[in-house]
């Protein structure tokens, strides 16, 4: 195996560390649908995000295939 296929685990960004550190038991039921309201639209921007890199990535392949 090449040294260049070990790739090192993936770091979590510092918002994400942030966000899970959070105390939960100070927001009321409010705010608290709210953060998930937000963190499901931002669930959605990433898995589109997602989708996007792998129709690149297919696109890249098979352009280099030929």
């Amino acid at each position: 195996m090449d040294m260049d296929d070990i790739a090192p685990p993936p770091r979590k960004s510092e918002a994400l560390v942030a966000l899970a550190a959070e105390d939960l038991d100070r927001l009321s039921a409010a705010e608290i649908a709210l953060r998930i309201a937000a963190l499901e639209a931002e669930l959605a921007r990433t898995k589109a995000r997602a989708g996007a890199a792998a129709t690149m990535r297919a696109a890249a392949e098979n352009l280099f295939k030929r």
